[in-house]
C-alpha cells in the first residue's frame, strides 16, 4: 500500500510541485485539501513539479473532514512545530497518512488537540519557526520509507 501525504490548504506552489516530484519519486499519494494557494494550472506549480505531474496519484479533497470519511480506516498522524513527540518516535507502516498545514499557519490547534498521539515534530533550533514545507514532508516521508525498507524502490 502507499504512502499518503496530506496538504491541507497549501498555499506556496513550489513547494506543492517539489512535493508531488517526491510523490513520484517515492510512490506516495498526493491529497490536496482546498482551498489551495494558488491555481493547479500555475506555471510555478507546474515547473517545481517538472515534468512528474502524470507520475503522482493526486486526489483532491474539498476539506479535511472529506479524506477522512473516504479513508475512515486510515492511520492518520500530523505535524506541527507545537508538537511534542519527534518523529523518530513512531512506527509507520505502509498505508499511513502524512498530514501537514499550510505554510503559514500549520495545521488548526483544534486538530492536534483532538489526535495528541498521533502529532509529531521535526526537531529543529530555536533560531527559525519551522522548516519548508517540501523540506519537512521529504524528511517524514523518507523517514517512514526507511522504516518499512524503501519498498519498490531501488
Amino acid at each position: 500500500m502507499p504512502l499518503h501525504i496530506v496538504l491541507v490548504e497549501p498555499e506556496i506552489p513550489a513547494n506543492t510541485g517539489n512535493i508531488a516530484r517526491s510523490c513520484a519519486a517515492t510512490g506516495a499519494h498526493l491529497h490536496l485539501v482546498h482551498p489551495l494557494g494558488f491555481r493547479t494550472d500555475d506555471a510555478a506549480l507546474k515547473r517545481a513539479g517538472l515534468d512528474y505531474w502524470p507520475a503522482v496519484h493526486v486526489e483532491h479533497h474539498d476539506s479535511f473532514e472529506d479524506v477522512l470519511r473516504k479513508y475512515p480506516d486510515g492511520r492518520f498522524f500530523y505535524t506541527s512545530t507545537r508538537a511534542v513527540k519527534p518523529y523518530t518516535d513512531f512506527e509507520f507502516r505502509d498505508g499511513d497518512f502524512f498530514v501537514f498545514g499550510k505554510e503559514t499557519k500549520g495545521l488548526p490547534q483544534e486538530l492536534l488537540d483532538a489526535n495528541p498521539e498521533r502529532c509529531m515534530r521535526i526537531p529543529i533550533s530555536d533560531k527559525v519557526r519551522s522548516l519548508n514545507l517540501s523540506n519537512a514532508v521529504a524528511i517524514i516521508l523518507y523517514e517512514a520509507l526507511r522504516q518499512l525498507g524503501f519498498p519498490a524502490l531501488r
